[in-house]
This record gives structure tokens, C-alpha cells and sequence, in this order.
């Protein structure tokens, strides 16, 4: 399976799972009188509509390279991750304007079979952010682990309502805005996120060097090639699920052209047999004196 086949079949999952759960939780929340998993019901709505476009940026992202589009169409991906932070953002305004607005408001306890809900919501949510992470780092994507992330928020937030609605049944009457603060402790951990989520996507756009591993490891396949006595200078760019590189080649000075032609052409060969997530490699010949 191709990474971009893995990354479609991770999204798929995540529309899937979630509108399941925002259905339940709907109900739930409302026929169990709980403002806490109505506040995950609005998340889990909003993961779905980002899903979709993660699925988006994956498959347009995965386009092959064109006349105006020499590098590919990679960038497409931290832009749609932009977009799924601006989903997150939303949904944790909304539940903590919900939230403030409901400690205002008098209202029923919470049942207690909705701890039973939450309780299953909660180990799913893990188990899917384990899965779509898994997935995300096979297939090298960044708005993937942006949809992962979503998992992992929506299950701190069901915790959150967990503890919210078990102290609210605990120490009973007087205690029913328990349920509220559990929502609105949920939404701050939910803006935290979105920096998590947004930084690192910003750093690709800006091309940022964020991939000293990347390097060392380019570094030390170049220096298995024959004639390439060592390397110099290394810039990375990463564009959708493929790192293009920069990379500055020592060899001997006197070299014919051809032979430097011929050793640059065998260097990035090599460099993409050996490291497949590598896209374009612009190799620079330096020569040795030594």
C-alpha cells in the first residue's frame, strides 16, 4: 500500500468514527442532560467536516508535478492543516462560550449511565489516535497528524466530561456546573492543541530546518557513494509527504566534468533508492584539493 493510499484509508476511518460518535454523544448529552457531552458532540461535528479536508489535501497534495507546478503540489497539505486548526479553534470557542452561558443556567444533574458512554468514547478515541498517528507517520503526513491530534483532543475532552459528571453525581444538587467546567476546561486543552498542530506546519511552509535526523542520514548514504570524498552544505524542504533536498558534494578537483556529471547522477540515485521519502535532489559539486 503507497503512502497516500494509507493516509486516505486512516481519513476514511476518521470521518467514519466520528460521525458515529458525534451521533451519540448528541443524544446522549441531551437525553442525559449532560452540556458536557453535548460540548463533545459540537467537537467530534466539526472533526468531521476537517477529516474531509485532510482527505482533500491528501489527494490533491499527491498530484503528480506539472508546468506550474515544478516541486508538486505537496504545499497543499500545511495549508489545509491551517484550515483544520481553524476548525479546532472554532469548536473550543463554541463550547466555551456554551460553557459560560450554562453555569448562568439552571439545569438537571447529568445521568449516570452517560459516565457508561463516556467511558467507552474515551478508550476509542485513544485507540484512534493511536491509529491515525501510526498511519500519519508511515505516510509522512502533517495534516494527517493534525486529524490524529483531533482524536487525541476529542478523548481528553470526553475525560473531562467524565470527571465533570462524576463529581456532579457524587456530591449532588449544587454541584450540577461541575458538568459545565469539565466542557470548558475541555476547550482550553483544545486551543493548547492547535499551537501543537499549527507550529509545525507553519515551520514547513517557512521552510524551516526542522530535519537534523534527515540530514545526518543523507550525510552518511553520500559518503558510501563512490567519489564522493564528503558533503557540505544540506537544505531541506518538506512538501506534502516528500523532503526535497539541496545537497553540496565534495569530490576530487581534478575530475573531468563528465566524471563529476556522472557521480552527481549516481549520488541522487542512490539518495532516493535509499531514502524513498525524498522527492527532488539538486545536486552541487564541490571540488577537493586536498
Amino acid at each position: 500500500m503507497t503512502k497516500e493510499q494509507t493516509a486516505v484509508k486512516a481519513t476514511y476511518f476518521s470521518i467514519a468514527s466520528n460521525a458515529l460518535l458525534a451521533l451519540i454523544k448528541g443524544l446522549a448529552g441531551f437525553f442525559g442532560h449532560s452540556y458536557a457531552l453535548t460540548a463533545d458532540a459540537i467537537e467530534s461535528t466539526t472533526d468531521i467536516f476537517s477529516s474531509f479536508l485532510v482527505l482533500f489535501g491528501i489527494k490533491y497534495s499527491n498530484k503528480p508535478a506539472d508546468d506550474n507546478h515544478p516541486y508538486g503540489h505537496g504545499r497543499a497539505e500545511p495549508l489545509i492543516t491551517f484550515l483544520v486548526v481553524g476548525f479546532l479553534i472554532t469548536s473550543a470557542t463554541i463550547i466555551a462560550h456554551e460553557s459560560l452561558s450554562n453555569l448562568e443556567t439552571p439545569h438537571k444533574l447529568p445521568e449516570s449511565w452517560t459516565l457508561i458512554v463516556l467511558g467507552t468514547i474515551i478508550l476509542w478515541k485513544e485507540y484512534s489516535f493511536r491509529l491515525v498517528m501510526k498511519r500519519s507517520k508511515e505516510a509522512n503526513s502533517s495534516s494527517l497528524r493534525a486529524d490524529a491530534w483531533h482524536h487525541r483532543s476529542d478523548a481528553i475532552t470526553s475525560v473531562a466530561a467524565f470527571i465533570g459528571i462524576s463529581i456532579a453525581l457524587f456530591f449532588g444538587k449544587g454541584y450540577e456546573s461541575a458538568d459545565d467546567f469539565a466542557a470548558l476546561f475541555a476547550s482550553g486543552f483544545i486551543f493548547y492543541n492547535s499551537y501543537k498542530i499549527f507550529r509545525p506546519a507553519l515551520g514547513e511552509i517557512m521552510d524551516e530546518n526542522l530535519y537534523d535526523d534527515l540530514i545526518v542520514e543523507i550525510r552518511k548514504v553520500s559518503l558510501q557513494v563512490k567519489g564522493v570524498e564528503n558533503t557540505e552544505k544540506c537544505f531541506i524542504r518538506k512538501a506534502g509527504m516528500k523532503y526535497h533536498v539541496d545537497l553540496h558534494a565534495i569530490v576530487n578537483a581534478n575530475l573531468t566534468v563528465r566524471e563529476g556529471h556522472d557521480i552527481s547522477h549516481l549520488l541522487k540515485d542512490t539518495l532516493r533508492a535509499e531514502i524513498p521519502e525524498l522527492g527532488h535532489v539538486l545536486i552541487h559539486i564541490e571540488p577537493s584539493y586536498n
